[in-house]
């Protein structure tokens, strides 16, 4: 088993996913010469690109003005703004393209393959990986690094039997001039880290749902609401909210779970959460429009549950909205009971008991402490010829394509960086 690999390597990539193979492919197409190999612990490569966006692969996010780009990343998006220069959604848009695989653009901005099949992202890099001389090994574990007193690094890799029938596996001593980190949120990984000297954020869940119990949402799994703002602590967020069987989802929550990732994992997520089911209406101005529609002489003898204020609120939520006001007609409401509807409608309290998992999006906050690592190569600020990329970082970006986005361009930039 020991002859399954060459012992002395120029560049190895510690991470067979986007970032990984994205920085190697990068570089080998940059320096012909050098000897470039991708470990990977798991059974197959670029398993996270296989199965995200449903199978599709959201690449990235039509988003194509970095000062914009960056406001969709709760942690790193000052750090990403010079390299979003270099290397932004226009440029793996073009990666792909010149490489014939085009994307397409859905309503909502997220982008994906014209196939809709994540396998074409899969195929394309793996055959440039191959095309350019790259090496890849599955089953290889990365276990241990040590700077080596004449430059580069000696690893210690955890190599399984790929024979059927084995599962036995070997311990075997590679030396590289050059260490690419790109493996995720990998604990063994973030031992390693430190071990060089690096400082870790502690990850915690990022994109995560709300689980909720409240009369008020009871039995509404399914109903949406199209533009609602959310208030959790000092985070503020807006756009459509889901009733789910277990609480609210939604990309109003999503981007209230992303920003406030850290305050909730604090509080054990239970923290109150106030619900503006009307966008950016005050209570106030919620009131003057159920006082004008309780004074409209045509609503004077209409059921109050039956028959909503807002046009934006589905009337199965108005119905338990209004549960507290009973069986009245529009012109029996009293103005103490429009008052607490209208502060229902814009500013509801509810409180979040816990967290779901967002579909087959795990994301999560923490990684390597950004102010040691130049993001103009990747380069670590501690060690020399070691780089970071993708997700190992404490990076992490909304739904919709934008970790990716990180992804590609962390790993190009090293990538390019690397000799």
């Amino acid at each position: 088993m020991s002859n399954f690999i060459t012992t002395k390597w120029d560049v190895v990539v510690a991470g067979g996913g986007p970032a990984g193979f994205f920085a190697a492919i990068r570089c080998a197409e940059l320096n012909p010469g050098l000897r470039i190999l991708i470990l990977e612990k798991a059974s197959q490569t670029l398993g996270k690109v296989l199965i995200s966006g449903g199978g599709r692969c959201n690449v990235t996010h039509a988003c194509f003005e970095p000062a914009k780009l960056i406001t969709y990343y709760p942690r790193g998006g000052n750090e990403l703004r010079g390299a979003f220069t270099r290397f932004q959604p226009a440029d793996t848009v073009a990666w792909f393209e010149k490489r014939g695989v085009k994307l397409k653009t859905e309503s909502d901005g997220r982008m994906f393959p014209v196939t809709d099949s994540a396998k074409t992202i899969a195929d394309i890099l793996l055959f440039e990986a191959k095309n350019a001389g790259v090496k890849v090994h599955i089953g290889a574990a990365l276990l241990k690094v040590e700077k080596n007193p004449k430059g580069g690094f000696k690893l210690e890799v955890r190599k399984a039997s790929v024979e059927p029938g084995r599962n036995d596996a070997e311990v075997l001593p590679l030396q590289t001039k050059s260490l690419l980190i790109a493996t995720g949120g990998d604990s063994k990984t973030r031992e390693i880290v430190k071990s060089l000297g690096h400082s870790i954020e502690e990850p915690v869940p990022s994109l995560f749902t709300f689980n909720i119990k409240d009369k008020r949402i009871e039995g509404l799994a399914g109903v949406s609401v199209e533009d609602v703002t959310l208030k959790m602590e000092s985070v503020t967020t807006r756009g459509p909210l889901l009733i789910t069987h277990w609480g609210m989802s939604g990309p109003a929550v999503l981007k209230c779970s992303a920003w406030g990732a850290r305050i909730l994992f604090d509080k054990k997520y239970a923290s109150p959460l106030t619900v503006n089911w009307l966008g950016d209406y005050s209570p106030d101005a919620a009131l003057e429009v159920l006082q004008r529609n309780r004074d409209w002489h045509e609503n004077a003898r209409k059921k109050i549950a039956t028959n909503t204020a807002f046009s934006q609120i589905p009337i199965r939520l108005w119905k338990q909205l209004t549960d507290f006001i009973g069986d009245k007609n529009w012109a029996d409401v009293s103005k103490a009971e429009l008052r607490k509807l209208a502060g229902e409608l814009a500013g509801g309290e509810y409180r979040i008991q816990g967290k779901g998992q967002f579909k087959e999006e795990f994301v999560t906050c923490g990684g390597v402490k950004l102010n040691e690592v130049d993001f103009k190569t990747m380069q670590s600020r501690i060690v020399e010829n070691l780089y970071f990329a993708g997700e190992v970082l404490d990076i992490d970006g909304l739904t919709g394509g934008f970790n990716f986005q990180s992804s590609w361009t962390t790993g190009w930039l090293a990538g390019s960086a690397i000799k």
